[in-house]
C-alpha cells in the first residue's frame, strides 16, 4: 500500500503512514484551520489500510504496528479525528494484529500526558507513555 505523507506546517502536524517501513508518526502541532481537510484523507487511508491488513499482515508481537504520537499541542477538533484513528487501531487490535501506541510528551506537560490517558481510556487502547526531557 502507498504511504501517506503530510509535511508539518505551523498549524498542522507531520503525518507519516508508511506500512512498508512500519513508520506511523503524527508529530508537531495540530490546530489546523480546516481540520476536516487535513484529517479526512488520513481517515480514508486508514480505512483502506485496515481492509488490506485484515487480508494478511506481517505484524507480530516482536514487530507490532507502531504508532508514534509526538504532539506538542492539539485542539479539540483534532482530538476527534485522533479518536477516529484510534478506532481503526482498535479494530486491528481486535483482529489480533499487534498494535503499539507511543504517546510522547514533555515530562513537565502533565496536561498533555493526561490528554493521552483520556484518549487511551476512551479508545479502550493501551498507550506507552514516553516522557521527553529538555
Amino acid at each position: 500500500m502507498k504511504s501517506f505523507l503530510h509535511k508539518a506546517t505551523d498549524l498542522t502536524p507531520e503525518i507519516i503512514l508508511s506500512p512498508a517501513e512500519n513508520r506511523f508518526i503524527i508529530a508537531g502541532k495540530s490546530a489546523p484551520e480546516d481540520v476536516r481537510g487535513l484529517y479526512y484523507p488520513v481517515i480514508e487511508w486508514m480505512q483502506e489500510f485496515v481492509a488490506e491488513i485484515k487480508r494478511g499482515h506481517n505484524y507480530t508481537d516482536a514487530n507490532p504496528l507502531r504508532l508514534k504520537l509526538d504532539l506538542e499541542y492539539f485542539n479539540s477538533s483534532s482530538a476527534k479525528f485522533l479518536f477516529d484513528i484510534f478506532g481503526h487501531l482498535k479494530e486491528m487490535s481486535n483482529e489480533g494484529i499487534p498494535v503499539d501506541i507511543e504517546w510522547h510528551y514533555d515530562e513537565e506537560d502533565t496536561d498533555l500526558r493526561e490528554a493521552g490517558e483520556d484518549l487511551a481510556l476512551l479508545a479502550e487502547l493501551q498507550f506507552r507513555y514516553c516522557p521527553k526531557t529538555r
